[in-house]
């Protein structure tokens, strides 16, 4: 019998480009999460591929006793039980980047939209007014300094497309560059205090772990300037959703762009609905067409590479903690 990959996905996209790449050699089983058709496939599944990151945990194991891989199609995996993993002495691997340029897009996206008002243009127009009551008044981003907090593979991206629009970068990571690397990329190092302060548009671009939860709070917002923006591709929870929405509403700083949350989907009654300042996406900056066709790539490349007796790429570096 030939090996079984499990794919489990949301996105039809992402599951008709998996029937496409499936590697000869392999059945390929794409099945809800925790249906029972999900259930009776993990009995004997050695690969299990898609947004699972969720479902890692015991019962994962208890369900497929013979994985020999877990390949998520994103970037991040803060709702994995990395303890079980370990235990299980079952790799886990992300998508080795192949969100990267549909995030990075995104995060831009979001700059250029809250800086020139869209919605609120266009909201404007479609209900007949024009201009509105006033011309709104819009600013660009070229010229502007743009803090990335974060420089992994999407935030080395945003990097360059920021640069092509004008913009100086500078960013905070724990992982500093070299002055060659800073030098190749066009960005410099800053502490975080730092970029906050001199940062006229700050984007997030970190994993959620226990040292970014929650990196942006009250006492960081009111380090920022006036007429700065905050954007965030990255996970909700990276910022304080109460001290944002207090900020925004009491001029701290002057707008957000937003494509996560502190809870997904989030609640109806969420203050930050209430807000004209801030321009929301359903946590969709990654999942483009292209990009799905990217994560499903290297996702059957490490499936292959495992079946090959290889190491798989693009390790959670906390397994080796």
């Amino acid at each position: 019998m030939d090996p079984r990959i499990v794919f489990v996905t949301n996105f039809p996209d992402a599951a008709d480009v998996a029937r496409e790449m499936a590697p000869s050699g392999f059945e390929l089983a794409i099945v809800p999460a925790r249906s029972p058709e999900y259930k009776e496939a993990m009995k004997d599944a050695e690969y299990l591929v898609g947004f699972v990151d969720g479902l890692v945990d015991e019962e994962l194991f208890r369900d497929g006793p013979k994985l020999k891989l877990i390949q998520l199609p994103s970037a991040g995996y803060d709702n994995a039980d990395l303890e079980a993993t370990k235990r299980a002495g079952v790799p886990l691997r992300n998508n080795g980047g192949a969100n990267s340029p549909a995030v990075s897009e995104h995060a831009i996206l979001l700059m250029l939209a809250v800086s020139r008002q869209l919605v609120r243009q266009h909201k404007s127009v479609s209900s007949g007014n024009w201009r509105g009551n006033s011309t709104p008044r819009v600013h660009e981003v070229g010229g502007k300094t743009l803090g990335t907090v974060g420089l992994g593979t999407i935030g080395k991206k945003t990097a360059r497309l920021a640069k092509a629009f004008g913009m100086t970068v500078n960013y905070y990571d724990i992982a500093r560059l070299t002055a060659d690397q800073e030098d190749a990329l066009g960005v410099r190092f800053r502490l975080l205090r730092e970029l906050l302060r001199t940062s006229d548009i700050v984007s997030l671009h970190t994993p959620l772990n226990a040292s970014t939860h929650h990196l942006i709070g009250a006492e960081e917002l009111k380090l920022m300037q006036p007429h700065a923006i905050l954007v965030n591709t990255a996970r909700g929870p990276v910022i304080d959703e109460d001290a944002l929405y207090q900020a925004l509403t009491d001029g701290t700083i002057t707008a957000a762009g937003l494509d996560v949350f502190d809870q997904e989907p989030p609640q109806a009654d969420n203050p930050l609905f209430t807000l004209d300042n801030v321009i929301l996406t359903a946590h969709l900056a990654g999942p483009t067409f292209e990009s799905n066709t990217a994560r499903v790539r290297n996702s059957f490349d490490n499936v292959q590479r495992v079946a090959r007796g290889e190491e798989p790429l693009w390790i959670a570096p906390e397994l080796f903690e």
